[in-house]
């Protein structure tokens, strides 16, 4: 059996990578890596696979930053000529991106077989581009696999449950290895000499792009009763301008994913608008302030473990002193998601 995983962005590399390790462990399967080259990161060089135990790419694609249109019209056209030539049995993609819809018409409209990892997810906020993907994705692949029970309810409201696997969430597998990989390599005082803050990061345009949802943001960073590391990428620290806070905030360079790992693993808490950081927070136990209007992991908000509060100031800091948590579940797996995945494509391809 032959499959060709397609990633475009840093995430999708780790979760690919749980993934990857489960095919090494089979001698049936060829697995071909193909990066889009969506998200072009200074930071996806020999040193971000070298550090994360990651293959590097069988091809990258190289198609860079455009619009939505002009993006994954470049994602298909690439991805076309590869498909063609390397003729797999399956095309496995992850996720919501640009990378994950292309790829997935891509192999459709050659009669290639699809499966989607992370399927099932929904915001119900077709505003986001990344709602749109999710949706045509699961309704074209043939086969999906739903991180979490919730996921599996909304496929089959959608008619979907035929094609859908319960796998577990191939995040959770990763943060397992990663949190232990993460202390190998790194000290948490090579990045900051704190030893008591809370973890904060900040990009979705709703935010960054939204002035006055930034200042209050900020605003409730700076009344926080500990420091807050906030790892910001330049394009939002430029952003910045204008903006009024306390040195309560601490703002670093853009951090390496394991070093994220260790700083989330040592924070009292943590503010954020990321979908990835809700979900790693969670799993390492530490409570979350979630800067959106919505999210797609309800499981994380019960027992108090994560609270959604938009950009309201008010509202930030009346759930960060939240002090009572309840047991969590097993909502997102056993931890073994990817060995799961790459069964069920072998099963199915033999049927």
């Amino acid at each position: 059996m032959k499959i060709i995983s397609v990633v475009g962005a840093r995430p999708q590399f780790i979760k690919a990578a749980v993934v990857e390790k489960a095919i090494e462990k089979r001698n049936d399967i060829e697995n071909i890596l193909v990066h889009t080259g969506q998200h072009y990161d200074e930071n996806m060089s020999r040193i971000f696979f070298d550090e994360l135990e990651i293959p590097r790419p069988d091809y990258n694609l190289e198609v860079g930053s455009a619009s939505h249109a002009v993006q994954t019209a470049e994602i298909m056209m690439r991805l076309e000529k590869v498909l063609a030539q390397e003729e797999p049995d399956w095309v496995l993609v992850y996720g919501d991106t640009n990378s994950t819809i292309g790829a997935a018409l891509t192999a459709a409209k050659l009669h290639i077989k699809i499966t989607h990892v992370e399927a099932g997810l929904r915001s119900f906020n077709r505003l986001m581009p990344e709602e749109i993907n999710r949706i045509t994705t699961d309704r074209i692949s043939n086969l999906l696999f739903a991180p979490t029970q919730n996921a599996m309810d909304l496929l089959a409201k959608e008619g979907l449950s035929k094609n859908a696997v319960l796998s577990g969430d191939v995040m959770f597998d990763s943060i397992l290895f990663y949190e232990k990989l993460a202390e190998e390599k790194f000290s948490l005082e090579q990045i900051t000499d704190l030893k008591e803050f809370y973890l904060g990061t900040v990009h979705r345009a709703e935010n960054t792009d939204a002035p006055q949802r930034l200042q209050n943001i900020f605003s409730a960073f700076s009344e926080l009763d500990a420091p807050i590391i906030v790892p910001l990428h330049p394009r939002t620290r430029k952003l910045l301008s204008g903006i009024q806070y306390s040195d309560n905030v601490k703002i670093l360079e853009p951090v390496s994913y394991l070093e994220m790992v260790l700083l989330l693993k040592n924070s009292k808490k943590v503010l954020t608008d990321s979908g990835g950081l809700q979900k790693e927070a969670y799993f390492l136990k530490k409570p979350c302030i979630t800067l959106r209007d919505e999210t797609e992991w309800i499981e994380t908000l019960e027992g108090n473990w994560n609270f959604i509060v938009g950009a309201d100031k008010e509202k930030i800091l009346e759930k960060v002193a939240v002090q009572n948590f309840a047991e969590q579940t097993n909502a997102f797996g056993d931890g073994h998601a990817g060995e799961k995945i790459v069964d069920e494509l072998v099963n199915w391809g033999n049927n």
